[in-house]
């Protein structure tokens, strides 16, 4: 990217988008207000822009991080409920409750068996019903459309409290940690390794992430079971984030190992690492330098809205590619935490669940949900960038101010 003009870009962003040369070698940014490369001496210390991307502290990081997974978190969750109801399906998760004549009366059984426009109407008690068929999820669109019509309009928000409950504390930790490791694995390659400076997003987003994982899975796993069952009692309103964990430590109250049984919450961490870190190496390597090279574009013509759409189409295309690669992974990490018999979930491996599945389903099945998992990602990882560099930039404003 030398040669190119930075002139007018912020040094909110020109910091995070210019430290990594993909050549081979580190490259600073240029002074802000000069059109000038930088010079083979800059690399010896920190530009400007890095040193006030620097001069923001953990607080700050994780604050910016917060607002922005805050606000990715209710616009996605829909997505993300398709796509746990398509993976929940495939692993044997059953959407429509047989009538029980003896149990339930026949308004309970009317109103849970109504037909959708679409659906080949049966007869009960004289009032059309559907079959089973007519609750089996045939792709995102039709999720969205049978739970709106059968669960309301709220229901495609189901697990956003404990999606924000992961969220926040998730990205807070680690888009603060790559910011921190990436800093420190350029400025250590820069003086000792310059050829590895290229892998340090990979490094620094692997690790980053690998500690959010295991900080926050039992959240993981709540939210992962609230989207994937249905409540079929009428009238009943399904058990929220609490409730949910407390159900998986239940079938394990009579076990003498107390500590032990707490390891039932952090079921599937296994796969869930197996699948973010990945994700995050694919993400973040492909993602910084996109950034780079479409802000070298914007060059001294630059304004916030273009670097925003920047960082925005680069966190797009980054989590794209990352979902779709990483899908496998999410289908086993979902199908290990869905799985009711708690001490079987903990047996199991991230491994031979992907066997079964690859059993089951074929490739078919280990992409299960793949289209709202990309959809889902793509603007996700977008908005949490963009988001978290305005953020960033406030906060650096405000201190300079």
């Amino acid at each position: 990217m030398a040669g190119c003009s930075r002139g007018s870009l912020p040094t909110w962003m020109t910091a995070a988008a210019s430290r990594v040369d993909l050549t081979g070698g580190a490259a600073s940014p240029p002074h802000l207000g000069s059109s000038s490369s930088p010079s083979p001496s800059s690399s010896s210390g920190p530009a400007p822009a890095a040193a006030a991307d620097q001069e923001l502290g953990m607080f700050e990081r994780a604050l910016s991080a917060a607002g922005a997974a805050f606000v990715s978190a209710i616009i996605v969750n829909p997505l993300d409920v398709a796509k746990t109801r398509l993976q929940a399906q495939a692993a044997g998760v059953l959407y429509h409750q047989p009538p029980q004549m003896a149990a339930l009366g026949p308004d309970a059984i009317l109103s849970e068996f109504k037909c959708s426009p679409s659906c080949t109407r049966g007869l009960i008690l004289g009032e059309p019903v559907c079959p089973p068929d007519c609750f089996q999820y045939k792709g995102t669109l039709d999720v969205f459309l049978k739970v709106v019509r059968q669960e309301g309009f709220g229901r495609l928000w189901r697990g956003t409290n404990a999606g924000l409950a992961l969220a926040v504390p998730t990205v807070g930790i680690y888009l603060p940690c790559y910011d921190i490791f990436r800093n420190w694995i350029e400025d250590f390659t820069r003086s000792n390794a310059p050829g590895l400076t290229p892998y340090a997003p990979l490094v620094a987003g692997s690790v980053a992430r690998s500690l959010a994982c295991i900080a926050c899975s039992p959240i993981e796993l709540a939210r992962t079971r609230m989207q994937a069952y249905k409540e079929f009692r009428p009238g009943v309103k399904p058990p929220g984030m609490y409730k949910t964990l407390v159900g998986v430590l239940s079938p394990l109250a009579s076990s003498s190992q107390n500590v032990q049984n707490y390891r039932a919450l952090w079921t599937g961490v296994g796969a869930q690492l197996a699948r973010d870190v990945p994700f995050s190496g694919i993400c973040w390597s492909t993602l910084e330098p996109i950034r780079r090279k479409l802000l070298g574009l914007v060059g001294e013509e630059g304004n916030a809205a273009s670097v925003l759409g920047a960082n925005f189409a680069a966190g797009f295309v980054a989590g794209s590619l990352a979902a779709g690669a990483t899908c496998p992974l999410d289908v086993a990490k979902t199908r290990r935490q869905i799985e009711k018999d708690i001490e079987k979930a903990m047996r199991m491996t991230t491994r031979q669940t992907l066997t079964e599945i690859w059993r089951s389903g074929g490739v078919k099945g280990l992409f299960t949900g793949v289209g709202p998992r990309v959809a889902r990602a793509g603007p996700s990882v977008g908005i949490v960038v963009s988001f978290y560099e305005v953020v960033k930039y406030a906060l650096h404003q405000r201190q300079t101010s």
